[in-house]
This record gives structure tokens, C-alpha cells and sequence, in this order.
């Protein structure tokens, strides 16, 4: 350790007893690029801080040992790893005053600044920039700090103005501009574009081709779930493994829909020829591309109105846990009503015993039950039921169920139905049959 250098909490102060002032170095850099090198942009941001920090040390400035540097993260953002430890030792009181080598390392956004300036104020931290003189306790130095924001803010959304414009040209000329990597490729090492893993291209064709036999997805995903097969495993540059996830109706339809496996790219709606290799025959993506504009259901307003789900909310199936959603199927002019559980829905039929259950059967048995149950005087005192409410019950229960009942649980092997029951007072009542 330096001279100049003491830990966070040590007082210790000179033979004149002049009162120490703990300075604390932030650095930032936005990327990653140079970081390996010997001296890089992080160390030379630190080494104008200590300069600055000695130059001041006839007023008592003393370099604190701890390291605050963030390198690769944005400025547009608070989330980061060394400026959330300069914050918690700022409220720890460790800190006197934050030095940075330009205002925009702190942060890049006026609102965030001015959070951070407030947070320093009510610590009595003071902050000083090495290259942009100015006095926070002055209106005037205030000003050119704003001002100074303004044009760091600026800066920023010029900056991401660009790279917005460079990716949407690149996305035009068919180029891959980077993300998640998807199953049937793997992004080329030598730069940023895909290349065909054969082994997941075969599972991609063979996904394709479930589709294309079966027309469900539900079925489809059943049978992905059988197989053991996933989404996309993959590393990061850091080496951080993300592991596949089965496949549920959502990811199934993604995959379905998504035009790189055609060899093209997708940007704002627009189809434009890729530069990588194609998966699946372009006659067949299209084909499936086709069946699920026809399957969607127009937006009409019969569609658009509202559903009376008497358990919209409460119901819940006992076997998975899972809420049991509310919806409906057609045939003719003839609406049928029924519930069925979220696990059916999202990962296949056969992933749910219960599956679903006709709405208008668990309604009417649930209300005759109530009926039963809230004829005894005994339960409506327990329930702190009025009578004007237990009348209006009987003639309309929609209105008193969503008050009365808490949760519904529906086991479809046994047919059992559990009801918890909300009492107006807010403590609850079980009950089953």
C-alpha cells in the first residue's frame, strides 16, 4: 500500500490533526475490448484519480484501498457489481468523496445522476470529475454539472441511434446480428454468423416433420417430452453454460415460425434472404407458416367478449398445482364452456391427469354445494354472511362467489372438488366433497 493510500474506517490523520478525507476511485469501461491488456483504459482512469487525490493531500485527501472498477458494463444503467459496493460503503459511511476521471463513467443517464448526487448529499459525500472542474455546492457548478449530463445523455442515445442503424442494415443484408443462439446452429468462432450443427439440424428437420403429420401442438409437444428433447444448450463467451428447457407450446411455436430455419431473416415483419444455410425446405416453412394465419381466430367481437367464468381465478388442479385457465370450443353456432389446467395447455395433454373439466358441470356443483353448505345458520355466523347477502346468493350467487370463496382445488382421477372459503372477515373455512 502507498502513502497516500489508507483503509475504509481508519481516522488516523496527520500531526496536524487535520480531518482526513477517504476518497474512493470509480472506473467504468463500457466494453470488455482491452480489458486483458497489462495497462488498459480501467488503469489509466485510476491512475489520474491518484494524481488528482495526492495533489490534494495538504487538505487532508487520502486514497482508500479498495478497488471500485466495472469493466464491460453500460453507463445507461445503476446495475452494476462496483458501483453497488461504492454505494453500500457510501451508506456505510466509508466514503467522503467519490473521484472519477469524467462524469459520464458514474453514469451516463440524468435521471440516475441525480439520484446518485442526492444519495451522496445525504451521506455528505462530495464528488469530483479529474477533468471537469466544477463545485457541487455552488448553483452555478450545479448547472454545469447538469449541463455536462445533458450532453453525456446525448452522447449515449447517438451512440445507440448508430448501433440501431448498423444492425438494421445488417438485418437487411441478411446478416446475423447476434442473441440467443438457436437449435440446428452454432455461431462460427471467426465472426458473427451462424453455421449448421448437423446433429441439431437433424432434430430440427424431424420437429418439422412431427408438425407437419400430427398438426398439434399439444401432440408435438407430448412427443418431444417423450423423446427427452430440449431447447438449445449453449455457452457464452465467458463460459457460462445455459442448459435446454422441454419444449412447451410456446417455444414449439416459435421454433415452427421462425424464418431462419428457411435461410432468411425476419426484421420488422419483413422477409429478407439470409446469409447462412437453410434447415428446413423453404416450401414446407411456408406451408406451416400458412396453417397458422388460417388458424388464428378472427378478431371479432363475439370473440372479444367477455366469457362468464364463474371461477375465473380460483380454480386450481390438485394434481399439478397449476391454475386451471377458463376457455371454450365451437361447433356449429353451439359454445361449449370448460376449464383446463395450465400444464395440459402449455406442455401437452398428457402431461396433466386432470386435463379439464366442463365448466358448466364444476360450477353448478360447486354453487349446490354452497347452497347446502351456507343453509345452515351456524356457517353463515362463521362466514359473517348477512342476510340480505345470503338472499341475494340464492337468487344470483355469481356476485356473492368471488367474496365467499378463496380457492378451488379439482382432482379429475377422483372428481373431488376442494373449497376454501373466504369469510367477510377475512379468516377462512375449509371444505370438501
Amino acid at each position: 500500500m502507498s502513502e497516500e493510500e489508507i483503509r475504509a474506517g481508519d481516522l488516523t490523520t496527520t500531526a496536524t490533526k487535520q480531518r482526513v478525507i477517504r476518497c474512493a476511485i470509480y472506473t467504468r469501461k463500457s466494453t470488455e475490448e482491452g480489458l486483458d491488456q497489462e495497462f488498459n483504459s480501467l488503469d489509466a482512469q485510476r491512475e489520474a484519480g491518484e494524481a488528482y487525490i495526492a495533489s490534494q493531500r495538504q487538505v487532508g485527501w487520502r486514497l482508500l484501498a479498495q478497488r471500485y472498477d466495472d469493466g464491460g458494463f453500460s453507463g445507461g444503467t445503476l446495475d452494476r457489481p462496483a458501483l453497488q459496493r461504492l454505494l453500500a460503503d457510501v451508506e456505510a459511511h466509508q466514503v467522503d468523496c467519490v473521484v472519477v476521471y469524467k462524469v459520464d463513467r458514474l453514469s451516463r443517464s440524468l435521471l440516475d445522476f441525480a439520484r446518485l448526487m442526492d444519495r451522496f448529499d445525504q451521506r455528505s459525500v462530495s464528488f469530483v470529475s479529474v477533468t471537469q472542474q466544477f463545485n457541487t455546492t455552488t448553483s452555478l457548478g450545479r448547472l454545469t454539472l447538469n449541463i455536462l449530463l445533458s450532453f453525456a445523455q446525448f452522447e449515449r442515445e447517438i451512440i445507440s441511434e448508430r448501433t440501431r442503424d448498423k444492425m438494421s442494415a445488417a438485418r437487411r443484408k441478411g446478416k446475423w446480428v447476434g442473441g440467443t443462439p438457436l437449435l440446428g446452429y452454432d455461431v462460427d468462432p471467426g465472426g458473427g454468423r451462424l453455421v449448421v450443427n448437423p446433429k441439431e439440424a437433424q432434430r430440427v428437420r424431424e420437429i418439422f416433420e412431427l408438425y407437419r403429420r400430427h398438426r398439434s401442438l399439444h401432440t408435438v409437444v407430448a412427443e418431444l417430452a417423450r423423446r427427452g428433447w430440449t431447447t438449445k444448450v449453449w455457452k457464452s463467451k465467458k463460459g457460462r453454460r445455459h442448459t435446454g428447457r422441454p419444449f412447451t407450446k410456446a417455444s414449439l411455436r416459435l421454433l415452427l415460425t421462425n424464418a431462419t430455419y428457411a435461410g432468411k431473416v425476419n426484421y420488422r415483419g419483413v422477409v429478407y434472404q439470409g446469409e447462412h444455410s437453410a434447415i428446413v425446405d423453404t416450401a414446407l416453412w411456408d406451408q406451416i407458416q400458412v396453417e397458422f394465419r388460417d388458424r388464428q381466430r378472427p378478431k371479432t367481437e363475439s370473440t372479444r367478449s367477455e366469457q362468464k367464468a364463474l371461477l375465473a381465478g380460483l380454480l386450481f388442479c390438485q394434481s399439478c398445482q397449476r391454475p386451471m385457465v377458463a376457455t371454450y370450443s365451437m361447433k356449429g353456432e353451439r359454445r361449449y364452456r370448460y376449464y383446463v389446467c395450465h400444464q395440459a395447455r402449455q406442455n401437452g395433454w398428457k402431461s396433466c391427469p386432470t386435463k379439464a373439466v366442463s365448466a358448466k358441470l364444476i360450477e353448478e356443483s360447486l354453487v349446490g354445494q354452497l347452497r347446502v353448505r351456507l343453509n345452515s345458520e351456524a356457517m353463515r355466523r362463521a362466514l359473517h354472511l348477512p342476510a340480505r347477502d345470503w338472499q341475494a346468493f340464492l337468487h344470483d350467487p355469481a356476485g356473492l362467489v368471488p367474496a365467499l370463496v378463496e380457492s378451488v382445488g379439482y382432482e379429475g382421477g377422483s372428481g373431488t372438488v376442494s373449497v376454501r372459503l373466504r369469510a367477510l372477515n377475512g379468516t377462512f373455512q375449509e371444505a370438501q366433497h
